[in-house]
């Protein structure tokens, strides 16, 4: 079973998963309270409006798109409410957008370039384990990815028996080239996904973009989670 983004951000957040924070609106209006109300919680001065259907590539059909102002977060949700989205993931028809989720802006300026990362947990049928797939081409299709440049997907496969160690989870932040107080936030985000993947019987959770902030925080941007629909 597909979940929305706003219902798999739910689920990795209450494991301990750094989220793009947001609030789901089904009409203009709610999504301007919902701006006010995220503005109080996070400080956020910009919002990003993201239309809640099940497919990816959102973006690049019209399905996100960022507020500056309040207005802007009217007309936009306007414009996105009950829209036909399409993307590379639906059909011609696309798919009707019923709500969107008004979430905060992550990408502030501030002391370091923000960078964005790909994560996926899954389970490997191969070799029946669990396994972790990551690469620093965040934000891309990861099918591009994997067609281009092979090189830049890495995978850890975890042992069942013993489950994620830590030798594994510093090597996923190392090898995206993290350092300092990022290194240490990617290693403990790395341990709390797997966490939510392996105790909410998940067949997939994937996480892309995974944003390095420019404070050095990590935070989950868009969730894709799939539940084992024998859960």
């Amino acid at each position: 079973m597909n979940l929305h983004e706003y219902q798999g951000k739910e689920i990795l957040s209450s494991f301990g998963v750094q989220v793009q924070r947001g609030i789901v609106a089904t009409t203009p209006e709610e999504a301007v309270e919902a701006a006010k109300k995220l503005t109080e919680q996070t400080g956020t001065g910009w919002h990003v409006i993201k239309a809640q259907v099940h497919a990816g590539g959102r973006g690049k059909g019209g399905g996100v798109k960022l507020a500056k102002n309040i207005n802007e977060v009217k007309d936009i949700a306007s414009q996105i409410i009950g829209m036909n989205l399409i993307t590379p993931q639906t059909s011609a028809e696309g798919k009707k957008v019923h709500q969107v989720l008004v979430a905060e802006d992550v990408y502030y300026p501030g002391e370091s370039e923000t960078s964005e990362f790909y994560m996926s947990v899954l389970l490997n049928r191969s070799t029946g384990k669990n396994m972790i797939m990551y690469s620093t081409e965040g934000g891309m299709d990861i099918e591009t990815v994997a067609e281009e440049t092979p090189h830049l997907i890495f995978t850890e496969e975890i042992d069942p028996g013993v489950g994620l160690t830590g030798f594994q989870a510093r090597r996923i932040a190392f090898n995206l080239g993290l350092e300092g107080k990022a290194f240490k936030e990617m290693t403990k985000f790395v341990f709390a996904l797997y966490k939510a993947y392996d105790q909410s019987d998940s067949s997939l959770f994937e996480i892309n973009p995974v944003l390095k902030t420019s404070d050095d925080k990590i935070i989950a941007v868009d969730a894709k989670v799939t539940l084992d629909d024998n859960a």
